[in-house]
């Protein structure tokens, strides 16, 4: 009898994980959102480059919050000497100047914030004056 309830058991939790994992979730997720690629070329002095760096080690909570207003779902920055690369997550088919709009119309904190880096930001070789971020063109990919 103690033999037939343990395997009772095992079949139970077993089948409760699997009822809960369905890896198409993890597919339609994917699909349900898309990310865009920019790039920014900072100021070549390294002592402004750090101070950038600084500022995104204490983001205002206002930014943050009017992203989250906005609907992005992730901002992730990646640096390299004096050049970032962000990757922004966002719902399939957003309006990325739309969303940028609602996020500095969000709080004055955040069009201070947009100010203050604009100030160690420029464009990259091949820009046209005054233009800072630019979206990348993906161009490969592998998947497995």
């Amino acid at each position: 009898m103690k033999k037939l309830q343990s395997i009772l058991l095992i079949l139970l939790v077993t089948g409760v994980f699997y009822s809960c994992y369905n890896p198409s979730n993890s597919i339609s997720m994917e699909t349900d959102f898309e990310e865009h690629v920019f790039a920014v070329r900072l100021i070549e002095d390294s002592s402004m480059v750090e101070k950038y760096l600084n500022y995104h080690k204490n983001v205002y909570p206002e930014v943050e919050a009017g992203f989250q207003k906005a609907g992005y779902e992730s901002i992730r920055l990646y640096h390299f000497e004096n050049y970032i690369t962000m990757i922004v997550r966002v719902p399939k088919g957003s309006d990325l100047g739309e969303m940028g709009q609602i996020s500095s119309d969000s709080n004055p904190r955040v069009a201070e914030w947009n100010k203050l880096m604009d100030g160690f930001q420029k464009g990259l070789p091949g820009t046209l004056e005054g233009q800072t971020w630019m979206e990348m063109e993906k161009y490969y990919e592998f998947k497995n």
